[in-house]
C-alpha cells in the first residue's frame, strides 16, 4: 500500500471533528465517510428531539463528503445507521429515501444509548465508491 494512495480529507462547511479523526478517507477509488452527526456549519445541533429534522441534516451533511470527494448518494456502497431510539427506523428510512432515490445501499442498523453529542439521536457512516 502506497502513502499516496490514501488521501484524508476536511470537507469545508462540516462541523470540526470531535476527537481524533477526519471527514473522510479516499483509500484508492474507496470513500470512507466517518459517522456524521446532525450539526451544521457552527457545530450547533440542528433538531434537537426531532429524529427527522437530525436525519436530514445528517443526509446534508453526509452529501457535503461525498460531493467533495467527487461521489453522490447513487455511489454509496454501504451505510451504518446509529439510533438512540431503534423504533425511530421507519422515520430515518423515510428521509434516507429523499436523497438515495432508487438507490439501495448495503445497511446495517446498531441501537445504542448515547452519541457523542447530547441531544444528538442519529448518526450515519458511508463507504463509497468514487466513479471515475
Amino acid at each position: 500500500m502506497s502513502a499516496t494512495q490514501r488521501e484524508e480529507m476536511r470537507v469545508p462547511g462540516l462541523p470540526a471533528p470531535l476527537s481524533h479523526y477526519t471527514d473522510a478517507v479516499r483509500f484508492g477509488d474507496l470513500l470512507f465517510v466517518s459517522g456524521v452527526a446532525p450539526l451544521d456549519g457552527d457545530d450547533r445541533l440542528v433538531g434537537e428531539g426531532d429524529v427527522v429534522a437530525q436525519a436530514r441534516q445528517v443526509h446534508v451533511n453526509l452529501g457535503k463528503a461525498l460531493a467533495h470527494a467527487g461521489a453522490s448518494f447513487a455511489d454509496v456502497l454501504k451505510v451504518t445507521v446509529y439510533l438512540i431510539d431503534v423504533n425511530d427506523r421507519a422515520k430515518v428510512n423515510d428521509v434516507r429515501r429523499e436523497y438515495f432515490g432508487d438507490s439501495y445501499p448495503a445497511s446495517t442498523l446498531v441501537q445504542i444509548s448515547a452519541l457523542v453529542v447530547p441531544g444528538m439521536l442519529v448518526e450515519i457512516e458511508a463507504v463509497a465508491g468514487i466513479p471515475g
